[in-house]
């Protein structure tokens, strides 16, 4: 049998074709059993270095839209508020540090306004709200009681500051601008 004659350039081409086969079989077969290098180390290498362009982070508290969100690499806390949404109205967004960076799989937790939801809860009735303290509060807290303004608030401070400390909530009626109309609104929510 005669074999067809092949051109130099075609016998040129067959070689190089075979020796690229060789390499690749050879390239998979060490792949396949190297001992230094196995599927699950692969498989980490990739889990690290896409975790590094996006983080997930928790946003929960006085935020509209609480829950778990993707952000860049590089976010800051600000950043996280805005995709929950912003922060509701109660929020005390002086306890957030918004330009600080995120991690990933960090919490931000956005506090309530303690003052406000005392007075929230008390005008509705529907809730105990916590008391504040008479001997121990600051004029911005005092002046979130109703009807009690800085004025009044800074007179409560001056009272206590030249008296001493309140002994029963009874004594805020020695108070200038306090009667007993406002001593039985103010009743249960201060202490002394």
């Amino acid at each position: 049998m005669k074999l067809p004659e092949i051109s130099r350039h075609q016998a040129v081409v067959v070689c190089v074709l075979a020796l690229v086969v060789l390499v690749v079989a050879g390239k998979l077969l060490g792949a396949r059993h190297s001992p230094t290098r196995s599927r699950a180390q692969i498989k980490l290498v990739g889990v690290g270095s896409s975790s590094r362009s996006q983080l997930l982070v928790d946003v929960s508290g006085a935020v509209r839209r609480p829950g778990v969100y993707k952000l860049a690499a590089g976010s800051r806390i600000n950043d996280a508020l805005v995709k929950a949404g912003g922060a509701i109205r109660a929020a005390d967004l002086t306890l957030v540090n918004r330009a600080a960076p995120l991690t990933d799989g960090q919490q931000v937790l956005v506090p309530e306004k303690v003052a406000a939801t005392a007075s929230a809860t008390a005008s509705s009735g529907s809730a105990q709200a916590v008391p504040i303290h008479l001997n121990t509060s600051t004029l911005e807290q005092l002046d979130e009681l109703p009807g009690v303004g800085p004025a009044t608030a800074q007179r409560i401070i001056d009272y206590r500051t030249a008296n001493g400390p309140f002994k029963s909530v009874d004594e805020l009626d020695e108070v200038s601008g306090i009667g007993p109309a406002k001593l039985a609104e103010l009743r249960d929510l201060v202490v002394p």
